[in-house]
């Protein structure tokens, strides 16, 4: 009697397997997300990238595994992700290059101890770990699975890193360029860039902007929050130009400095960034900032309700980002304040189109912009309002970039 029922729990144990296995096989495609910190978000693109393509999910034959830096094996569920903890050693500047190898390798062996994962897709955000990334991929290959890359921007013109560090970068792009099935690039300059530099590899690529919203913020604008803020900073409402980034060379705060000081503007210029004292101390020499009231560096902002009614209530907003492909605070900063101020380059130019005004770094050239924007009346300020968030809304919402990579990731199932 024992061994009848044994047999009939294998059974049906062999059964619930099936049953797994084909729900695998048929309803899910399998989808692992590494490189960013993880969900929930914090402060950062790629963070906020996963958490609104899987906030915004729709299409539920996509299963998401998402790799979070944390201090243990942890494995929890988020949107319906499945996430899952890396512990990574404090190693300094080689810490992300670590963690993504063993996001990846976790990844991998996560499908080799499942074999009813079919054709599972590992989307690498960020060339980190090209020198690594053969060996990763004939394994991902055996799986019969496919490496999907977001090559990011220009890493290796960013100016904290040494010249070796430079290098590594260059070595690391073209690397995951040779290696990758497909490169998903949030900018039409990136992807061309990646296909003009890289023409021996052949790259197969494709282009899915980052996302933003022109919701506005729940805040009044006479809530205690905002007045309390603007209280603190002694600011007022529509009087002042602003700025939201990290505080690096390549982002162009000594040039938007310089130029402020020689405007005649009787606003106050709001910089809202994570200062490092090396970098300040530098622009204090540079451009004697310190020594001009309007110029304020007023820290960070991460309650986002806050930080959304500060550009909205901004008289204008500067953007001096010259690195990368789609930069999200540029996409916020379109979405909510009307007037915006940008640095002529392709990245920025290829976003906002005919909703912003544009200025160079020659000597003078935002100084004059910036004064010609103080004259400009209320109406035509709306009017730049108005085309930037149906610019937003047009190709940037959020809705819009989830369901072209949803597109994406359900056409690996036929592949």
């Amino acid at each position: 009697m024992s061994t009848t029922i044994e047999v009939n729990n294998k059974i049906v144990k062999k059964l619930e397997q099936h049953k797994t296995n084909l729900a695998y096989r048929t309803n899910k495609q399998q989808v692992f997300i590494i490189g960013s910190k993880g969900i929930p978000a914090s402060y950062g693109g790629f963070e906020t990238f996963v958490e609104k393509l899987t906030e915004y999910q729709t299409n539920f034959r996509i299963r998401y595994h998402v790799s979070r830096i944390g201090n243990d094996t942890m494995r929890y569920e988020y949107n319906g992700a499945k996430c899952f903890n890396v512990n990574v050693p404090d190693i300094g500047a080689a810490k992300a290059i670590y963690y993504d190898i063993a996001a990846l390798r976790y990844c991998i062996n996560y499908c080799k101890v499942r074999p009813s994962i079919q054709k599972p897709i590992f989307y690498v955000l960020a060339c980190r770990i090209g020198p690594f990334i053969g060996t990763l991929k004939k394994q991902i290959a055996e799986l019969g699975g496919t490496l999907y890359v977001n090559p990011d921007g220009h890493e290796w013109k960013r100016a904290k890193w040494s010249a070796s560090v430079r290098k590594y970068w260059k070595i690391s792009e073209k690397l995951m360029v040779k290696h990758a099935d497909l490169l998903i690039c949030d900018s039409k300059n990136i992807e061309k860039y990646i296909r003009e530099t890289f023409p021996k590899y052949n790259p197969r690529t494709t282009f899915i902007a980052y996302g933003s919203d022109t919701t506005p913020s729940i805040l009044s604008d006479n809530s205690e929050t905002f007045t309390k803020w603007l209280s603190e900073k002694n600011l007022r409402a529509n009087h002042y130009y602003l700025v939201v980034g990290r505080f690096v060379p390549e982002n162009n705060y000594e040039t938007m400095i310089k130029e402020f000081m020689k405007s005649k503007t009787s606003h106050d210029f709001v910089l809202v960034t994570n200062v490092t004292e090396k970098f300040l101390e530098e622009l204090k020499l540079k451009t004697g900032f310190h020594k001009d009231k309007r110029i304020k560096f007023v820290g960070t902002v991460y309650d986002q309700e806050l930080l959304k009614k500060i550009r909205e209530q901004a008289y204008g907003y500067f953007h001096g980002h010259e690195v990368g492909g789609t930069n999200p605070s540029l996409l916020e900063a379109l979405g909510s304040t009307n007037l915006n101020l940008l640095l002529d380059v392709n990245f920025n130019r290829e976003v906002a189109q005919n909703s912003a005004l544009y200025w160079t770094k020659e000597n003078g050239n935002l100084a004059a912009l910036i004064d010609k924007a103080d004259q400009m009346c209320p109406q035509e300020i709306n009017e730049y309002g108005k085309k930037a968030k149906a610019r937003i809304t047009e190709a940037y919402s959020w809705q819009h970039i989830v369901s072209q990579y949803e597109n994406i990731f359900l056409k690996n199932i036929d592949i």
